[in-house]
């Protein structure tokens, strides 16, 4: 898909040195974590991102020229098993997570505007204990799999009601649906197409 790009961002992108960035904004029970694929922290976007270098990892983002849902996983690897149980109460399904690409310029300065390059869901985590650390994997489900829930509102009066109390849009749409209308001129008229 195509995505608006900055003149910073296609400066940087056609520069001899590329210097890339992926940061993940991530929706838990108490907060949302913002971190990025570097050391140490960064500051964009009025947050700071903590860098967790190579502890996290995230799984290939696909894109296709059908419509199609295609999650990624998150995984955070050298967590401490006495902390697992704390971390896994603040794993919500459904919380938004979103991440990005961003570039650092010359002077290792992140580009103001990262590219959102895939937004969606949490999901079932996954959790791999070994020996004195832990690592849990995050399925994240891409938005597109709101298409396959079935709509459960309709066009009538009562739902109208729900959203705008008082509105009266709706008010003859029972009535109209078996009403035969004649655009034009009447039923008997010889120009009736």
């Amino acid at each position: 898909m195509p995505r608006a790009m900055s003149g910073a961002m296609l400066t940087a992108l056609t520069a001899s040195h590329l210097r890339p960035a992926i940061l993940v904004a991530a929706e838990f029970a108490t907060e949302t974590l913002y971190l990025w694929s570097g050391v140490g922290p960064i500051t964009w976007n009025s947050h700071t991102w903590t860098g967790v270098g190579a502890f996290g990892g995230i799984s290939l983002i696909e894109e296709g020229a059908t419509v199609e849902a295609r999650g990624i996983t998150l995984t955070l690897s050298g967590i401490d098993p006495q902390t697992l149980a704390d971390a896994l109460q603040e794993i919500e399904i459904g919380r938004p997570v979103t991440v990005y690409i961003g570039l650092f310029d010359a002077s290792s300065a992140l580009i103001v505007d990262p590219l959102t390059s895939w937004k969606g869901k949490i999901d079932q985590p996954t959790i791999d204990v070994s020996g004195t650390s832990a690592t849990i994997s995050i399925n994240c489900e891409s938005k597109l799999l709101n298409l396959n829930v079935d709509c459960s509102r309709r066009y009538t009066m009562e739902d109208q009601q729900i959203e705008h109390p008082g509105d009266l849009g709706m008010m003859f749409q029972t009535a109209i649906q078996e009403c035969t209308l004649y655009w034009g001129t009447s039923p008997n008229s010889s120009n009736n197409i």
